[in-house]
């Protein structure tokens, strides 16, 4: 009964929920400069600290109030998976696991055929209408908070605990498909297999088609199960599909964990995001002329360091997006005010969505659309042991990040004109010290840092 009021709900909230305006195009890459986005018009940087990807298929999660923390940080991006795949809890240490909803609260593209007392199974010819009620509320609301959706539309079974449970599998279904071994599911050697999932792709393509706030990612972590020539065909059908509708969505490819050269870019796919991503990633992928995005992170402890550091160095070597993975959403407490701690494998918080939108802001001051990773323009520097810095020039200026203290002297050189400079703190956004400064006949400018505690920045910029 209480599935049957949710279904019922959901079907409303359809009916009430405006469409998404097709006025607006769709995320696209920046013309100007191709390794960005532009939405709604502006040159954007993809920033956010997100839930475990659960916030439409695990009814019990209030993706209101996890939008609304977004949003209050000036965080502009979230994954969201399809619920083509769902975990068990107790999946990867996580404690409060959105991506595993408690029994009866998980919500499939797939009808769900019920009978007393039997396991629950699923329809791979019906759809549930509901969950694309509540898809496109989700949708919906993450537009009007100017966040954009990934949404990620398979994922590779990591193990036959995920495998028993997945609606694909032919325990779980009632059309006698996924008799194969997990390995086998998301690649062409099951036509039956293949149909159904092309299917959804299209309902998914044609229903979520007016939304201006959403991209399209063919499968999480591939590399773990999935066959290239399966994620192409997905890509391909996306394209298809979308040729008769009045919007096309761009389309991301996930790579690597780490990092990896793409030596053979697939002709459907925009850009291409990496897992845990290393910086020098965005130079070996700089032939494709597109975003590279750094998707997910995570696995290095609760603590917030190493998930801003590795924002800072990834956005300043020319990335497009970065999403640390933020345990801190879950169900009990979707405003993200959960405390991380082991055994969860990442971290998250309040604090560290307050961090990233100090990068976030300066980035847009400056400019970085119009700027270019530069490594070499700080060659010479003098910095700490061990210490790591990243340098984004555009003509007028630069955005340089030092990683570790307790100094830095950054060596630059500067075209005549004036200059004004600040050295800002990552954590707080705080302006440690300024000032301004005079070149002539490209003059060569040490500048010193204040002293700080972990890392800093440096905002340098034309009068």
């Amino acid at each position: 009964m209480r599935r049957l009021i949710v279904v019922l709900a959901l079907v409303a909230i359809a009916a009430l929920v405006s469409s998404p305006s097709r006025a607006a195009e769709p995320i696209k890459v920046l013309a100007e400069n191709p390794r960005y986005f532009e939405f709604r018009g502006k040159p954007t940087v993809l920033i956010t600290s997100g839930a475990h990807y659960g916030d439409v298929l695990n009814l019990d999660f209030d993706y209101l109030a996890y939008l609304d923390e977004l949003k209050r940080h000036g965080l502009n991006n979230t994954r969201t998976f399809a619920g083509t795949y769902r975990e068990a809890p107790g999946s990867f240490k996580i404690k409060e696991n959105v991506l595993a909803p408690a029994p009866g609260r998980f919500l499939s593209p797939w009808a769900q055929v019920q009978k007393p007392n039997e396991p629950e199974k699923f329809d791979l010819d019906r759809f549930d209408e509901a969950y694309f009620a509540r898809l496109k509320d989700f949708l919906t609301l993450a537009g009007e908070r100017g966040v954009v959706v990934e949404y990620n539309l398979f994922c590779v079974l990591y193990d036959d605990v995920l495998w028993a449970i997945n609606p694909m599998n032919a325990r779980n279904n009632i059309n006698g498909v996924g008799d194969c071994p997990r390995g086998e599911v998301l690649t062409l050697q099951h036509d039956d297999l293949t149909a159904r999932q092309l299917a959804f792709v299209r309902k998914a393509v044609t229903e979520l088609n007016g939304f201006d706030n959403l991209y399209y990612e063919i499968c999480n972590e591939p590399y773990f199960g999935a066959s290239d020539e399966w994620q192409s065909r997905i890509a391909r059908e996306i394209v298809e599909t979308e040729k008769a509708l009045p919007n096309t969505h761009l389309i991301s490819w996930n790579f690597a964990n780490g990092k990896g050269k793409v030596e053979h870019p697939d002709p459907n796919v925009s850009f291409y995001n990496f897992h845990y991503a290393e910086p020098e990633v965005v130079a070996m992928n700089a032939h494709l002329n597109r975003p590279i995005g750094d998707n997910e992170t995570g696995f290095k402890g609760n603590a917030d360091r190493v998930y801003r550091t590795q924002a800072w160095e990834f956005l300043l070597a020319g990335g497009a997006l970065y999403n640390n993975l933020d345990y801190s959403f879950t169900t009990s407490r979707p405003d993200g005010s959960a405390k991380v701690e082991e055994p969860t494998p990442g971290g998250g918080g309040p604090e560290l969505r307050k961090q990233l939108a100090v990068l976030a802001g300066a980035l847009q001051d400056a400019e970085f659309w119009k700027s270019t990773p530069d490594p070499r323009a700080i060659e010479g520097s003098k910095l700490a042991e061990g210490a790591r810095a990243g340098a984004l020039a555009r003509p007028d200026g630069y955005l340089i990040y030092v990683d570790r203290g307790p100094r830095a002297e950054i060596a630059l050189r500067l075209p005549p004109g004036s200059f004004q400079y600040h050295w800002i703190d990552p954590r707080s956004g705080a302006v440690l010290s300024g000032g301004e400064l005079s070149a002539s006949n490209e003059a060569s400018v040490k500048l010193g840092s204040p002293a700080f505690e972990e890392d800093v920045a440096l905002s340098l910029r034309a009068k």
